[in-house]
Parts: structure tokens; sequence; C-alpha cells
């Protein structure tokens, strides 16, 4: 069974064509890296508007039926940084640990990590994680969070995520 990945980015000026895209697609690299089983992405980009944020993760997780979707962009303390808000609004749980365990990733890397207000939550049977907008920050913090993402998947009864165990040790209970 192929996995659907939701790949949200957030962020006005790529939005509008004033840059390419580098957070979306650093996502999709890190994935290719991590996942050894079939995955399939459904990319959108967006505005930072907390209405369009909303319906992009409404629909990557009702319509498409993605069981992980990630975003990035939009987790500052910027007026415009509403991704947490938008995360919220749409999810039946919030799942803090995610978010506190990226913020001491980052800590290692930048004092400024204190600022991001990265977070996840559990929409019906879609894991939603937001990820800083800077590529290698989303690198950093997913190497630091995807140990814990295909046992999170089966525990929603999505589809089984194998892993390249050379790039990230996935942790399973053992049965």
């Amino acid at each position: 069974m192929t996995a659907k990945i939701g790949i949200l980015t957030v962020s006005d000026r790529a939005s509008r064509g004033l840059y390419d895209d580098l957070s979306g697609p650093a996502i999709t690299d890190t994935l290719n890296d991590y996942l050894s089983s079939p995955w399939q992405a459904c990319y959108r980009l967006v505005e930072d508007e907390q209405h369009l944020i909303e319906a992009a993760l409404c629909e990557l997780a009702d319509q498409e039926q993605c069981a992980l979707i990630i975003t990035t962009g939009g987790t500052g303390p910027a007026k415009r940084d509403i991704t947490p808000e938008a995360t919220e609004a749409v999810c039946d749980k919030m799942m803090p640990g995610f978010g506190e365990l990226m913020r001491t990733e980052s800590l290692k890397y930048v004092p400024t990590a204190i600022l991001s207000r990265q977070t996840a939550g559990i929409r019906d049977r879609s894991l939603i994680i937001n990820l800083p907008g800077k590529p290698k920050a989303i690198r950093q913090c997913l190497d630091a969070v995807f140990p814990a993402v295909p046992y999170c998947i089966d525990l929603l009864e999505g589809p089984y995520l194998e892993c390249d165990e050379s790039v990230v040790q996935v942790f399973r209970p053992k049965s």
C-alpha cells in the first residue's frame, strides 16, 4: 500500500511567486532518505492565512486521506505566523511532545529556537506536524521526531511505514 503524505508550505512570498519554495522540497528529500516503503507526496502551497491553512489541512486529511501531513513555515512569533493556530483548530487531539522535542533539538543550534511554536496534532487518522520554514531546521527537527512517527501512524491505523534503518532508527514496541 502506498502511503499518502501531505506536504504543506505556508508562505506569503512563495505563494506569490516572489521566490521558490525550498522548504517543501526539503521535506520531500528528507522523506525520500527516510522511507523505504512506497509513498506519494500531496503538495500544497498557501499564504499565511488561517482559513487557507485550515482548508488545506482538512483537504489533505479528509479528501486525500494522508496518513501524515507535514507543514513548513508560519511557526514563529510574527503576526502572520499562524500555522499552529490553524493546526489546533482542525485537530481532534494535540501532541505537544513533538514541539517540545523539536525545540529542544533546535536549541543545540540556535538560541532563538525558543521563539518557535512548532506543534503536532491528530485529525481523525492523520498526524499533522508543524515544522519551521528553514530547510536546514526541517531536517534537524524531523531527525529528532521521526523515530516516533511510524508507530504513531500504526496507532492511527494508517499504512505501515518502513524506513531505512541506516538513516533513521524507528521505534516500534516488540509484540
